[in-house]
């Protein structure tokens, strides 16, 4: 079957072809062009005979004389042009090009209002005879300039790196429907170079940076953003030279033609800015800083500036002693170091490091011989390659500053005694001197220790004749911390100082004094013994934990006082309070801040929120703890620790002697009493179309404290059973936010909020029209911020409704109820109509609101196509996949491309009539109406087993003929059969009819009969 159809097929493709029909085709209008504009119009000619190169003639009718034919122009003959074209066709200012030798183009330069009308293009017979078209017709639509661009004409002077913004106006009043593209450009030379596109807005509202911006606006620093429906604005962040020039906007006004191709129908071009850029100065001189004389030993720190350079150049530093490089820092701040320079540095001997942008620095901590020379720095203005490596743009170098080094003069020692009183107590410092009295000579000293615990007395230090110190294994182990110091106060005084004690320090000490002789075995010695007790700390450290109020209220500020007591107050030991902190859910505590002994707060890692809210007052016996503004998370338990530390803390690295820990305390947060109150009276409002009006939303009373409202307001439409819209938000930092039915630009210039004073909001509605009507009312929260930057909600009301009407206006239209229910397959198109039964007279416009509602949600404006036929849809994305128009004056069409299964749910539209209203002559909605809901219903697309087989053309005609035919050649089969079987049953009964007739006549004529019956058998086997 399928090679029958196929044979068909090319058996009448072939007849065609041997019929070879002419056929002259035109660009299919209505064209819509632009007066002063020019336009072209294609024509070309298939299926002729004759040359290849054909002749085409170009006449058109005029809409005052649709009848007669004006000739304007022909590839034959100049003398074809009437003469109302004829100058135009001499001036080339229309004119046929030829694209081929059966194609052309017709061009006018610049088109007339007078041109429009229909125009003809003919081409002449070339074939044997007529057979097929050989002319076709088009519309020509000449529609006034309306397209304007302006921006207001200025000299602009800017500095590298700074900012630059400008605005241009661009409108259009086209009454057909039109798309607006806007581009800014950058001229240079001053405006006669060719422009270089910045950025541009598309037909299709697509941002488009050019080529020489793409990464500037990758990074943000080129932006085009449209501020309205005619304001368009240009800003690029940081200037850079290359900008300067002269900057434009240029408009461009698309229409789309029959053939789904757009079209620029005109185009407009401002007056441009000059724009001058200062670039940063780049020269810089290098100076270096430092004494020419040091003492040995002494620090010595080098600066090198770099004089008159700007902040915004990146600049890396080098530091040579004798002509050598030593070290070098980048513009990253990474520093490279000569060998023995990076073991000095490592060791804490050296530092290099970069100041400011523009200051280097090298400090020796302790200067030697090896130091001493002529120090130089340089200085290198750098960028950053595409690579990432930096590129020397340029070098500069400092004067030469020679370092010498002097020998430091000698100075005299003088070390005092004290006295201490016994006992002492823990963290003390103990000092006993051992004096000898006698004439003058050289002695060596050693103190022993025996603890109260042991019997063996132990070395604790000991001093040779020649002053050498040698201290014993005790001194130097953790009890003491290497805090043992013996001193030689003159030739018969030594003294001995623990700068921080301990418990076992306790014990008896013992002074042993030793005087050589010229026999060793002949020295002197003399001992003395004292006894010392050390108090422990821990056992007098008590701290207790107190608070005001363990219930706070939320934002306020509550006090948590730590109070310790000692009995060695008047010792002023160095203290370090640890505040603990565990919340609510945790099973452990947290350190939420730390005053150590020196002074310095050490915050912890995992509670942010309290380093900008907590006030800490501390003295010796108390530590307070402040927090201000409290949220929830200062929920929890508190406890402070106290750790006592030496009294040379500093020395020994704050070593804790006692420490305590508080009992826990427990704050709970609450919020405040709300006492929010709003109007709730109902009010009605009745004005009349097309005038502004508004809506007030009354505050009785609020609470008191650091508070913020938010208002909120509604709206439900009469014609709609559609649940409260949310209009706009003005949240608690006065931000406005509209919802999803109100986020358009129309809709944001028709609403706005106003507060006009603390207690009283209002709704402003500009240019009321029938589809404000409805009821509004407003919705007031209360709102507590805390330092965490968390809103905390204290209460909310809500006002009386507003009803607002309009004052009847005698007008009224209907939309067609007709019920409309369809099945869609995915992917596929669909189209839903709307209809209005009658009409407002010719002067009105309509609008139309196609809505969307699936089961389950809310009602969802699709597309909104405007009295003056511009189109506002939902959200962006729809723009690709829904198509709103009007296929007549009283018919309007939605076509959904690429159906979805989500695309399912109910469809309505509402319609408005639009009139011109008052003596402003604006533009106001009458009346509207809505259409009943229409009913999709989206098949998938995945194919099954019969769709498989539907989807095949020549097996499903397989499947329909091919049993016919079986029946058929079955049939005849039958009948074949049934025809000779009753033919032999026919003979056979005549047989015997004869035999019985020659038996009853006696055997006469047997012969005969014998030899009929032969013939018959015969003739039988025959068949």
């Amino acid at each position: 079957m399928a090679r029958v159809l196929h044979a068909a097929s090319l058996f009448f493709l072939l007849t065609k072809l041997s019929i070879g029909q002419r056929e002259v085709t035109i660009q299919k209008g209505p064209l819509y062009r632009t007066e002063g504009y020019p336009v072209s119009i294609g024509c070309n000619v298939t299926g002729h005979q004759g040359p290849s190169e054909q002749h085409f003639r170009w006449s058109v009718y005029l809409p005052t004389a649709p009848a007669q034919e004006i000739q304007i122009v022909s590839t034959e003959s100049a003398k074809f042009s009437y003469a109302v074209y004829a100058q135009r066709v001499r001036s080339r200012e229309i004119y046929v090009e030829r694209v081929q030798g059966n194609s052309v183009l017709l061009h006018i330069a610049a088109l007339q209002m007078k041109d429009a009308g229909e125009y003809e293009c003919h081409t002449p017979n070339t074939d044997g005879k007529y057979h097929g078209s050989y002319s076709a017709k088009t519309n020509l639509v000449v529609l006034p300039d309306t397209l304007s661009a302006t921006m207001s004409p200025r000299t602009l002077s800017k500095e590298e790196d700074d900012a630059l913004e400008l605005t241009c106006e661009a409108a259009k009043a086209t009454a057909q429907h039109t798309h607006l593209s806007v581009s800014w450009y950058l001229t240079q030379d001053g405006g006669s170079g060719q422009a270089t596109k910045i950025i541009s807005l598309s037909r299709d509202f697509v941002v488009v940076p050019g080529p020489v911006y793409t990464e500037r606006f990758a990074a943000g620093d080129v932006r085009l953003d449209r501020l309205g429906v005619t304001t368009f604005r240009l800003r690029i962040e940081r200037l850079q030279p290359s900008d300067q020039g002269q900057v434009f906007c240029e408009a461009a006004e698309w229409i789309q033609d029959p053939d789904e191709t757009w079209s620029c129908i005109s185009k407009k071009r401002t007056d441009p800015t000059v724009l001058r850029i200062q670039p940063a100065g780049r020269d810089f001189q290098v100076s270096i800083t430092a004494k020419s004389t040091f003492a040995e030993g002494k620090p010595l720190e080098l600066t090198c500036l770099a004089e008159g350079s700007s902040s915004h150049q990146q600049l890396q530093g080098a530091w040579f002693l004798n002509g050598t490089e030593i070290a070098q820092v980048d513009a990253d701040g990474v520093l490279g170091l000569k060998t023995d320079y990076k073991d000095r540095a490592s060791q804490g001997q050296l530092q290099v490091s970069k100041l400011n942008p523009r200051a280097f620095s090298l400090k020796i901590f302790s200067v030697g011989p090896e130091d001493e020379g002529a120090y130089r720095c340089s200085v290198a203005e750098v960028v950053r390659s595409r690579r990432g490596s930096w590129q020397v743009l340029q070098r500069k170098q400092s004067p030469v500053s020679p370092v010498q080094l002097v020998k430091p003069a000698a100075r005299s020692v003088e070390v005092s005694a004290k006295n201490k009183q016994q006992p002492v107590w823990e963290g003390e410092a103990l000092t006993l001197l051992c004096r000898v009295g006698g004439a003058a000579s050289p002695l060596s000293v050693s103190w022993w220790r025996t603890r109260q615990d042991q019997t063996q007395p132990e070395l604790v230090a000991a001093m040779a004749q020649d002053g050498t110190v040698q201290l014993g294994a005790s001194s130097g182990g953790p009890s003491n911390h290497g805090n043992t110091r013996l001193e030689k106060g003159d030739w018969a005084t030594f003294q001995l100082e623990i700068t921080s004690t301990a418990v076992v320090d306790s014990g008896t000490y013992e002074c042993r004094v030793s005087e050589r002789t010229w026999n060793p075995a002949s020295d002197l010695s003399w001992a003395q013994r004292t006894a010392v007790t050390v108090k422990s700390l821990q056992s007098s450290l008590q701290v207790n934990l107190m608070i005001r109020q363990p219930q706070v209220t939320l934002a306020s500020t509550f006090d948590l006082a730590c109070i310790v007591t000692t009995g060695y107050s008047e010792l002023s030991l160095p203290l370090s309070v640890t505040w603990q902190f565990q919340p609510t859910r945790s099973p452990v505590f947290q350190q939420l801040i730390r005053i150590s002994h020196n002074g310095t707060i050490e915050w912890g890692d995992t509670l942010p929120q309290f380093h900008r809210k907590t006030k800490i007052s501390q003295s010796s016996s108390r530590s307070q703890l402040q927090i201000y503004d409290a949220t929830e998370e200062e929920i929890g338990m508190y406890r402070c620790k106290v750790e006592v530390h030496d009294r040379n803390a500093l020395l020994t690295n704050g070593f804790v002697r006692a420490s305590a820990i508080s009992h826990p305390v427990r704050v709970h947060i609450v919020l405040p009493v709300s006492n929010l109150e709003v109007n709730s009276s109902n009010q009605v409002h009745e004005i009349a179309i097309n005038s502004n009006t508004k809506i007030e939303c009354s505050i009785l009373s609020w609470s008191t404290g650091n508070l913020q409202l938010v208002v909120i307001w509604y709206f439900s439409p009469i014609s709609t059973n559609a649940s409260w819209l949310r209009i706009l938000e003005v949240d608690q930092t006065n931000v406005i936010k509209y919802g999803d039915e109100f986020h358009t630009p129309w809709r944001k210039q028709k609403f706005h909020a106003e507060k006009v004073s603390q207690d009283l909001f209002q709704l402003h509605i500009l240019g009321v029209d029938d589809s404000d009507q409805g009821d509004y009312h407003c919705a007031v929260e209360e709102w507590l911020l805390s330092t965490n930057s968390t809103w905390h909600k204290l209460g909310s009301e809500k006002s009386g409704r507003t009803q607002l009407r309009l004052k009847p206006t005698g007008s009224n239209i209907r939309v067609s109820k007709v019920d409309w229910t369809a099945n869609a397959t995915e992917h596929r198109e669909v189209a839903m109509r709307c209809g209005l039964e009658n009409s407002g007279g010719p002067a009105a416009l309509y609008s139309v609101i196609w809505y969307w509602n699936r089961e389950h949600s809310g009602s969802k404006m699709l597309v909104h196509l405007h009295h003056d036929g511009l189109l506002e849809y939902g959200e962006e994305a729809l723009q690709s996949r829904l198509h709103c128009y009007r296929s007549a004056p009283a018919d309007f069409v939605l076509k959904l491309h690429r159906v979805e299964l989500a695309d399912a749910g109910m469809y309505w539209c509402r319609v408005a009539e639009w009139q011109l209203h008052g003596q402003s002559s604006k533009w106001a909605s009458q009346a509207s109406a809505e259409s009943q809901r229409m009913m999709l219903t989206v098949l998938p697309s995945e194919p099954t087993f019969s769709s498989r087989i539907c989807s095949s053309v020549p097996l499903v005609y397989f499947l329909f003929i091919c049993p016919f035919v079986l029946c058929g050649l079955l049939l005849l089969a039958l009948l074949c059969v049934y025809q000779k079987a009753r033919k032999v049953a026919t003979l056979g009964s005549k047989a015997q009819k004869e035999k019985a007739l020659w038996l009853d006549l006696g055997g006469a004529g047997g012969r005969t009969t014998d030899r009929r019956e032969d013939q018959e058998e015969e003739e039988e086997e025959g068949q």
